[in-house]
């Protein structure tokens, strides 16, 4: 390809080019094995459809991609597990690669060691009262309008380890102000689904804090942009919401064998979403 003919080629040609290059094919063919071609067939069409990942320089698209594919993730945006979240950084517009809250749970029952996990919205009404005692919180009440005022995660592991966390819509807010890098773009998936983006926050805090750890779920830590950019302050603060805010309604303390630290256990309430795989 000539240079000339290189230029007059759209943001989309050119990144399909780079991604048709043969070494780059090996690399998604070493991820995903026979899945490759329907992965990469998928980012196409998330780079076609989204006018500023277009933007992007071509190998930084791919780098990102790669890391979803690593952890064989999909990246379309409607079913949630992971995706490419464009800004700009100096007017350069820069990928990122982001994992949703379905991701981190998908990758957590990959491990097989997780007997219940769930994460959802708590509506005004569901919150009956609450013990500042011991944590427990009693989400046993009828929704009383749409409105959420706050998010949870639980985990119950297949020993009979029990923990959930809990943050209100404030507490999401100020963390995600502080440590989201992604919070102030306009294309941040914190703008246009802020729902989800808390049950992120309440599900990794959960995991990182509390759950059985693989070696994907340390790499999705590692390689989520989002994540890379909070401290280890961000932890320490949510873990204060989980103590002062943990919903169940049997809490006993649980002392980790490993490593000492006293642990609140908590009641269970839902099922593993099944691995969408590819």
């Amino acid at each position: 390809m000539t240079q000339n003919e290189n230029t007059q080629m759209t943001p989309v040609q050119k990144f399909r080019s780079v991604l048709e290059n043969s070494v780059v094919q090996e690399q998604f063919r070493n991820a995903l094995a026979e899945n490759a071609p329907l992965f990469t067939t998928s980012l196409i069409d998330v780079v076609s459809n989204d006018k500023v990942l277009a933007e992007c320089h071509p190998t930084d698209l791919i780098r990102e991609a790669l890391k979803a594919a690593t952890l064989k993730l999909p990246i379309n945006k409607a079913l949630g597990f992971a995706w490419l979240v464009p800004f700009r950084d100096k007017g350069v517009p820069k990928p990122q690669f982001q994992i949703g809250y379905k991701g981190y749970i998908q990758l957590a029952q990959r491990t097989a060691q997780y007997r219940y996990i769930n994460a959802d919205m708590v509506f005004e009404g569901e919150l009956k009262r609450s013990n500042k005692l011991t944590g427990e919180i009693d989400l046993s009440g009828e929704a009383t309008s749409d409105r959420v005022i706050g998010y949870f995660a639980h985990i119950e592991t297949v020993n009979g380890f029990r923990k959930t966390i809990y943050m209100n819509k404030t507490q999401v807010e100020a963390h995600a102000k502080r440590y989201s890098k992604s919070y102030s773009q306009n294309f941040s998936p914190w703008k246009s689904n802020f729902d989800e983006m808390a049950l992120k926050t309440v599900t990794t805090a959960l995991l990182k804090r509390y759950g059985i750890l693989s070696v994907d779920m340390l790499g999705a830590f590692q390689g989520d942009s989002d994540e890379r950019t909070a401290e280890a302050k961000a932890d320490d603060e949510i873990s204060a919401f989980a103590n002062s805010s943990s919903i169940g309604f049997t809490t006993a303390e649980v002392v980790d064998e490993q490593t000492g630290e006293v642990r609140a256990e908590n009641s269970v309430q839902h099922e593993l979403e099944p691995d969408p795989g590819f």
